[in-house]
């Protein structure tokens, strides 16, 4: 009787090893949340003194907040090529010094020849998913199920395009804006489903479609891409959230993305999801300072969107992996470049060997097991350098002060030592 009991707990614990086992070597989740515009000193957990982040600011605690997270380019479009490529927009053409983004009018997008981070997982058996902002080409052959999402709900392109003439000329529409000012479609797949969008609802809806994703019944994994379109100009927020903000009509948005992720992180947690789930949250590029109180912040970083200052291409940035991404401040160089060969690391397929990627697998860093291997950035404006960074220097050939500024070429270049 008794080796019959010794017997039966050995099963059990090896049982238990095994089960154990198989959950670490089960390919993650992953779920990426862009903001648009978002800049690095506009969440509480990031120093904002009014802006209330409660959801954020508990991701943060319980995973990493990375404070020296850079994008691919100060701007929309090649800033979402460097994202989902892993490589500079100036290798995919999706970069211009004359036209910095795409409109509805280009007759350009994301390159058949690019392989994408949807592509790659999907290769691994991941259902894939896009839901919000895509900008990489409004023409079909350019659209997100083109580019290896299995399904996509959102807009083609920034929210202040397509604009009509039904509003106030100039800056008045943006002070006061209506959804009928603008002509934006929303999509879903191939077909537009809604003109103009009610970008009133955008971020609720947007956060609907991504909760029910998540929510479908499924064996494999999934990569869910939520790139909100707040909180870019026009600003929109839905009821609940008008008046609530200190700060205002901007912060009212802030805290309606701040609910959003705190109903996802919610449903991965009720759903026994949260700890094979890796949850990134970012920025594509900094606030855009020229619109004052409808902009946001960059904190105590210099300058803003369309700049290759820290506040153009420094972007606030949250980890989150339950059991996995040890919690604490990250003050290791990490970029967006990045996530491609990270995600090809985590779900176990071969990053692309027959190009030039220019992020780095950071998996270990996220894991605690080692230092990020990024030690330089590189600061494009369009498909011109304008400053690199190597270790704590940064270093400038060129700059803007804003977006839309004349532009300094620097003889003798700036030089700033970035740890002090």
């Amino acid at each position: 009787m008794v080796w019959r009991t010794i017997l039966m707990i050995l099963l059990i614990c090896s049982g238990n090893t095994m089960l154990a086992q198989e959950t670490k070597n089960t390919p993650p989740n992953i779920v990426v949340i862009f903001c648009d515009d978002l800049g690095y000193g506009d969440l509480g957990c990031f120093g904002h003194p009014t802006i209330a982040t409660p959801n954020l600011d508990r991701m943060a605690v319980e995973g990493q907040r990375w404070t020296q997270f850079y994008v691919a380019a100060p701007v929309c479009t090649p800033s979402r090529a460097g994202l989902l490529t892993g490589r500079l927009p100036i290798r995919s053409g999706l970069c211009s010094s004359k036209r910095r983004v795409l409109f509805p009018n280009s007759a350009g997008g994301i390159p058949d020849s690019e392989i994408t981070i949807p592509e790659l997982l999907k290769s691994a058996g991941y259902a894939t998913a896009m839901v919000g902002k895509w900008h990489l080409g409004h023409l079909p052959r350019y659209l997100p199920h083109r580019h290896g999402f299995d399904q996509w709900f959102g807009v083609p392109y920034s929210n202040d395009m397509d604009r009509n003439n039904k509003g106030p000329k100039g800056w008045d529409a943006f002070l006061e804006p209506k959804f009928e000012y603008w002509d934006v479609p929303i999509h879903r797949d191939d077909k537009i489903v809604e003109r103009p969008a009610d970008q009133r609802t955008l971020t609720r809806r947007y956060t609907e479609e991504a909760l029910a994703f998540i929510e479908t019944p499924r064996e494999e994994p999934f990569f869910l891409y939520l790139a909100h379109s707040m909180p870019h100009v026009p600003l929109f927020r839905s009821d609940p959230f008008i008046g609530r903000s200190q700060r205002g009509f901007y912060g009212d948005v802030i805290e309606e993305i701040d609910w959003s992720v705190g109903q996802i992180l919610d449903v991965l947690r009720s759903r026994n999801l949260a700890s094979n789930t890796l949850v990134i949250f970012t920025s594509d590029n900094g606030p855009w300072l020229e619109y004052g109180d409808m902009g946001g912040s960059a904190g105590l970083l210099r300058a803003g969107k369309g700049t290759t200052f820290e506040g153009g291409m420094r972007v606030p940035t949250i980890v989150w992996w339950p059991g996995t991404a040890k919690a604490g401040v990250v003050s290791d160089l990490g970029a967006t470049l990045d996530l491609l060969p990270t995600f090809c690391a985590l779900a176990g397929v071969e990053a692309p060997p027959d190009r030039i990627l220019d992020g780095s697998d950071i998996s270990g860093r996220i894991r605690n097991q080692e230092a990020s291997p990024r030690e330089t950035v590189f600061f494009y404006r369009g498909s011109i350098l304008y400053a690199l960074r190597d270790g704590s220097w940064k270093m400038h050939l060129r700059s803007r002060p804003r977006s839309g500024a004349k532009e300094k070429i620097h003889e003798t270049p700036l030089l700033y030592n970035l740890d002090h």
